[in-house]
């Protein structure tokens, strides 16, 4: 889907849903600078505003479940440092675990802003220069190295690429599934049961 599959891809990225191979949005960004090297211009600030807006949804979740948000969102092994980070650094912990590629997790540190106070504004200051960093070298390496890995794609996986493509979006498709499933399974978790008589 191009332009807006990055948008929505960057979004995803940041949100609580899933997705199945982590870094998804630096390789299709990656492929995409590669195609259309011309439109850096816009592929760069749509990674960045899905990043934020995805961000954003996840920080307010955040904010309005607090400590109940903390211990559903981020796993409980992490669960120690990463509130601890948060509360000495704040917006600091944002910026570094958002330019950290994967294995770092993302989405604990988001909600966790949320929960433990960090302001929207310092918030979307953080996450947007992160992102915008860490795109910024993901499309440096797509022009600097782009046409060297065109030719490799070529000569060794081309024949492979349909099946390589409608694997991951089957990936992709499950893992969005699997993600509202648990999510729509913890929501029922967590209504009110009526009262009985």
């Amino acid at each position: 889907m191009g332009w807006i599959g990055l948008f929505g891809v960057s979004l995803l990225d940041a949100c609580p849903i899933p997705l199945p191979l982590p870094g998804t949005t630096d390789l299709l960004l990656l492929v995409l600078v590669v195609r259309h090297k011309s439109s850096l211009w816009l592929l760069l600030p749509l990674a960045v505003a899905g990043a934020l807006v995805g961000g954003l949804l996840t920080w307010s979740a955040g904010k309005k479940g607090g400590e109940k948000a903390l211990r559903r969102y981020v796993p409980s092994r992490y669960y120690e440092p990463i509130t601890r980070w948060v509360k000495t650094h704040g917006p600091l912990a944002v910026t570094i675990a958002a330019i950290l590629p994967p294995p770092i997790p993302l989405m604990p540190f988001l909600v966790a802003a949320g929960a433990l106070g960090v302001t929207r504004r310092r918030f979307l200051a953080a996450l947007g220069l992160a992102r915008a960093l860490r795109y910024g070298i993901v499309a440096w390496l797509g022009v600097t190295y782009g046409r060297h890995m065109v030719r490799w794609w070529n000569h060794y996986m081309a024949r492979y690429e349909g099946a390589i493509g409608w694997a991951i979006l089957a990936l992709f498709l499950a893992a969005l599934a699997l993600g509202i499933w648990q999510w729509r399974r913890s929501n029922a978790r967590s209504a009110p049961q009526p009262a009985t008589i």
